[in-house]
């Protein structure tokens, strides 16, 4: 499948990364090390911001990318520089609050971020920034995660604000209700956090214990994707943050073999990578990655699978090859799934 993506090069966002308005706001998703459920996590080139026409062309391009990765229940989005030599994957443009144009990678997570954070948390972890300014436009991603004001769960993201009152052991903590929670840990104000709500809606009780990002998703409830930056492709792979690394990996293309998705058969994996090319597809990012020099995309990835033959159309835009290929997916990862849980 051939990828062709587009947007112009504003803003984005990378790794964990502190906000700034009066005080350093850190919008962190701590990485799944430890998660007892399999994963899945796509990766593509942010390159494909820089074909956009418009600043708002590129939003919505980022943000059929935030619907995808939500609908198909995405853990991870990796976005990668086509042509970047650098080690250096701890980079996080989104401490940037200038209002300069960004590089297309920077903008794509900057927008990922913003989109997959719940609405209430939006205003501390993100000033004002220009590659934010049609993000009005964009549906929402309406993620069990985003509640209402009105709506009580099991938990809720917040952002750590205070010391509670003195004599109270804990931190007060914004989670999008009527008055702050305590918790039963102090840490840095500015900090986005899992809290574990209970059964009690009275929000003077506590302290509330904190949960990792993986406790929701291991009783079932989806609870969003993190974003991580990586300078280059083979970094995708090098700088997995998963225990082991991905146990299976697939790259796309339109010049990859054709199975039907009901035929085909996915290990028992614990961690799955799904990598996307951009505007010459997956070939040329392995081609110009200098630390693949000589490899194919074939040697590169455990499988090599074109997800829509007979195309209509001479290329697939990447946003387009990431639905068209999630949804081929879906049900070979289904049974993954299933035969996992039969193991457990």
């Amino acid at each position: 499948m051939k990828n062709t993506g587009e947007a112009a090069s504003e803003n984005g966002g990378l790794e964990s990364q502190p906000r700034d308005r009066k005080r350093k706001r850190k919008n962190t998703r701590p990485a799944l090390l430890t998660s007892e459920i399999p994963t899945v996590t796509i990766a593509l080139p942010g390159s494909i911001i820089d074909n956009a026409q418009s600043h708002e062309l590129a939003t919505r391009l980022a943000g059929q990318i935030a619907r995808a990765a939500t609908i198909f229940r995405i853990d991870e989005v990796v976005v990668f520089d086509n042509k970047s030599t650098s080690e250096d994957s701890s980079i996080s443009v989104t401490e940037d609050n200038s209002n300069e144009d960004e590089s297309g990678t920077a903008f794509l997570m900057r927008i990922l971020r913003y989109l997959e954070t719940p609405q209430y948390l939006r205003r501390s972890l993100f000033p004002k920034h220009k590659s934010l300014r049609f993000v009005g436009l964009l549906p929402p991603l309406d993620a069990p995660h985003h509640l209402r004001k009105h709506e009580w769960a099991s938990y809720r993201e917040g952002i750590t604000v205070e010391k509670a009152a003195q004599g109270v052991a804990g931190m007060l903590v914004d989670v999008g209700l009527s008055k702050n929670v305590t918790i039963n840990e102090v840490l840095e104000p500015g900090m986005r956090v899992t809290v574990e709500m209970g059964a009690d809606r009275a929000l003077n009780t506590g302290p509330r214990k904190l949960a990792s990002r993986s406790k929701p998703m291991e009783e079932g409830i989806y609870w969003g994707y993190s974003v991580r930056y990586a300078p280059n492709l083979s970094s995708v792979l090098r700088n997995c943050p998963y225990e082991g690394g991905y146990d299976h990996t697939i790259g796309t293309s339109e010049h990859g073999s054709v199975i039907n998705s009901s035929e085909l058969s996915l290990p028992t994996f614990r961690h799955l990578l799904i990598a996307f090319g951009g505007l010459a597809g997956l070939e040329e990012c392995v081609e110009e990655d200098i630390y693949l020099k000589g490899r194919t995309v074939n040697d590169v990835f455990n499988s090599y699978l074109n997800t829509c033959p007979h195309q209509g159309s001479r290329t697939i835009r990447t946003e387009e090859a990431i639905f068209i290929s999630l949804q081929y997916f879906q049900e070979p990862i289904s049974r993954v799934s299933k035969r996992y849980q039969r193991l457990n």
